[in-house]
């Protein structure tokens, strides 16, 4: 995937380039000389196209496997990269000891890299252990598979996976784990589509299951709403926020986020007026998909999403969840 001439490309031993680059760097071009964040560093793709135009680089990752990447960048951009470790949802605290931040680019979710590797657990595809924690530390999915209550596990298909024939799923889960511990990617991958069966040329039966389970271990719609917020406080007037992604769960998110009053109800003028919330980004793109030849090269970009915003002199909000549409597991805590 990427073009061979495309400045900054990876090397060809290097495993994952992100999605819609070119993009990423037009909407952070303003930033030649000025220092960003790169959120989700991964294996680099975003750090090293910045880092080529012109851009300083301040990189976060919880994934300790991705140190190689960064020791990588740091030899061949001396005193123009750093790394460190943490979740972005923290970005602010953790870049703020490297000066004025310009821009911050985020690719939310799991990369090809940790897809591709079959002892991580995150593809229905590849046999591995039942894992797929980011950190490689805490609650796995196998742990959320074989504890949950029924209903618990059901609501959490139905969620944080759209998955409309959750409780059936989560039925032959419970009547699988009975039998024993269901500890892989594979088995689990079975269970579904023995459950809800498979029609050529659909998607993979399993594939929102994983999606659900991945998201409920790793927080990852906490992580992205903090890290939205976390973005919001470290910018000052002028500063981008690029942000990456894969499904539509996030994506409402983020464009909520962006533009908080645009999609209410609209105000009568025979009522009080509602305040409209003063603007923290502005301009704000519209929506940026792929193009075939993306596509063509990496089938995996399909669903990708770029929005990005600059911010204005407005006061940084607190954290909010309930106006930005995040998902909540019924009969949760």
């Amino acid at each position: 995937m990427g073009k061979p001439d495309l400045p900054g490309s990876q090397p060809p031993d290097v495993p994952h380039v992100p999605v819609l680059l070119d993009e990423v760097v037009a909407a952070l071009s303003s930033l030649a000389g000025r220092r960003v964040v790169d959120g989700t560093f991964g294996a680099g793709g975003y750090s090293r196209a910045l880092l080529a135009a012109g851009a300083d680089v301040v990189a976060i990752d919880r994934d300790p496997t991705v140190r190689v990447h960064a020791d990588r960048l740091a030899e061949e951009f001396p005193g123009r990269f750093q790394f460190v470790t943490g979740t972005f949802s923290k970005l602010d605290i953790l870049a703020q000891e490297f000066g004025p931040i310009g821009g911050v680019v985020l690719d939310i979710g799991v990369s090809s890299m940790q897809l591709d590797q079959s002892e991580r657990g995150f593809s229905f595809m590849r046999e591995g252990p039942l894992d797929m924690r980011m950190s490689q530390s805490g609650e796995g999915a196998a742990d959320l598979v074989n504890e949950l209550e029924q209903d618990a596990l059901a609501n959490l298909l139905y969620a944080f996976g759209e998955e409309r024939k959750s409780r059936r799923i989560a039925q032959f889960i419970v009547a699988a784990r009975e039998q024993a511990p269901i500890t892989t990617t594979l088995e689990l991958a079975r269970v579904v589509e023995k459950a809800i069966g498979r029609k050529p040329g659909d998607a993979h039966p399993a594939t929102r299951t994983f999606q659900a389970l991945r998201i409920a271990v790793n927080g990852e719609f906490e992580q992205l709403v903090e890290g939205l917020f976390a973005a919001e406080r470290l910018l000052g007037e002028g500063g981008v926020l690029a942000v990456v992604s894969f499904h539509s769960l996030e994506d409402r998110i983020v464009k909520r986020f962006f533009d908080p009053d645009k999609g209410g109800p609209a105000q009568s003028r025979h009522l009080p007026q509602v305040k409209i919330n003063p603007r923290r980004w502005d301009p704000v793109s519209k929506a940026v998909k792929p193009g075939a030849a993306e596509l063509d090269r990496n089938p995996r970009a399909r669903s990708s999403v770029l929005r990005s915003g600059i911010r204005t002199a407005e006061p940084a909000r607190e954290p909010v969840y309930d106006q930005l549409g995040v998902p909540v597991v019924r009969g949760a805590s």
